[in-house]
């Protein structure tokens, strides 16, 4: 979709970039055919061989360090992923999470010996992450977490139980947000990676049912007496909220780059339908009603993309603070929620209808104001810089 006047930003002005973005556009457009992508809705889970293929596309390796097996690549890169992903109606699939969310954690806050360890089979595909932080009852709250890990000589004895974990059925590497010791609240939290593979007492539960994104598997994870090696303490004990809280900012962030790519996806398919649509003798395009409708939302996508790129640009500088990063999340993902919403309706009952990719993208949608820190959350962030 055009974004009418604003033309590409400063940082995304790159010729290997734009070579970088064609190929990106390429792996989803062979691996994510709408016939496919349906396949895997209804399995609940994309195959684990698209990881595989990946990683051997260089994708699951973008912004690694090279020294580790990875590209080199930094946050644009993810950029282009991201946006590729979703322009092309392709929700549930979350590389992006396991690359731009969750291996920063073990790039910036990992030993030598675990870098070296885990980031080469994450480059390649063979590692899929995911991060278990929300618990039932606890929902954003993750002071209030209390899956417990005990230190036992060189091992941690873990137990306790996670939901709603994307990539909870593939991932064979999982953070863990785990109590150690005796502090109460943030300070006894810490970061500890499990091993899917190798950890009896570890249990996944059902791939839970999902009324959109139905493609990713979400999860609940249980840890009944798991013995992990104290050497897969990620960041130092009791360092776990911290280490959360400064990378929390770029998940959010992430999040409002994919509900921008999916505001931008409904305005596609919704101006090619109001085009095409006939009523009353004429296209859909031609009355007035649907015209005020598209440049009202055309012209909130252009805002928003604005607003992001700005904090994109922030980011790459290292100045994206946790306000403006909740501003974001809050403001474009609720935007979506809106103009998906605004769509639809111009396709009548047609949009009601699953086999319309809006209907899909509708439900997609809803779940953006939830995860990674609900609205009312990011609230909560922003008014304490009041």
């Amino acid at each position: 979709m055009a974004t009418g006047g604003l033309g590409q930003p400063a940082y995304m002005a790159d010729e290997e970039l734009a070579i970088f973005a064609d190929s990106v556009a390429r792996f989803v457009a062979d691996e994510f055919p709408p016939e496919r992508l349906a396949a895997y809705r209804t399995a609940g889970i994309v195959d684990r061989a698209v990881w595989t293929r990946a990683g051997a596309a260089g994708l699951t390796a973008i912004s690694l360090p090279e020294e580790y097996g990875g590209a080199g690549g930094d946050f644009r890169h993810e950029a282009v992923l991201i946006e590729a992903l979703g322009h092309a109606g392709v929700e549930g699939w979350d590389i992006t999470l396991s690359n731009a969310v969750i291996a920063p954690y073990i790039v910036h806050y990992g030993t030598e010996e675990q870098k070296q360890r885990w980031l080469p089979g994450i480059a390649l595909g063979e590692i899929v992450l995911a991060i278990a932080m929300t618990e039932p009852g606890t929902g954003s709250d993750l002071q209030g977490i209390r899956t417990r890990a005990v230190r036992d000589g060189e091992h941690f004895v873990l137990n306790g139980a996670k939901t709603f974990i994307t990539n909870g059925q593939t991932a064979d590497l999982v953070i863990v947000v785990a109590r150690t010791g005796d502090q109460p609240g943030a300070k006894g939290l810490s970061l500890i990676a499990v091993e899917t593979a190798d950890a009896p007492g570890f249990e996944r539960g059902t791939n839970l049912d999902k009324i959109g994104r139905e493609c990713a598997d979400t999860s609940e994870l249980f840890f009944n007496d798991v013995r992990v090696p104290v050497a897969n303490l990620i960041g130092g004990e009791g360092n776990g909220f911290s280490a959360l809280m400064e990378k929390l900012p770029r998940e959010r962030l992430v999040i409002a780059m994919q509900a921008l790519a999916g505001i931008e996806y409904a305005l596609t398919l919704t101006i090619a339908y109001a085009k095409e649509r006939k009523a009353f003798g004429k296209a859909l395009i031609e009355f007035q009603n649907t015209q005020f409708v598209l440049a009202e939302c055309k012209t909130d996508a252009v805002m928003a993309r604005a607003f992001v790129e700005r904090c994109v640009a922030l980011h790459l500088q290292g100045d994206l603070d946790s306000a403006t990063a909740s501003m974001a999340k809050a403001a474009v993902t609720e935007m979506q929620g809106r103009i998906v919403d605004r769509c639809l309706q111009l396709f009548g009952g047609y949009g009601y209808m699953a086999e319309y990719p809006i209907a899909q993208a509708y439900k997609d949608a809803r779940v953006t104001r939830i995860y990674g820190g609900t609205t009312e959350i990011m609230k909560l962030l922003i008014a304490r810089t009041l």
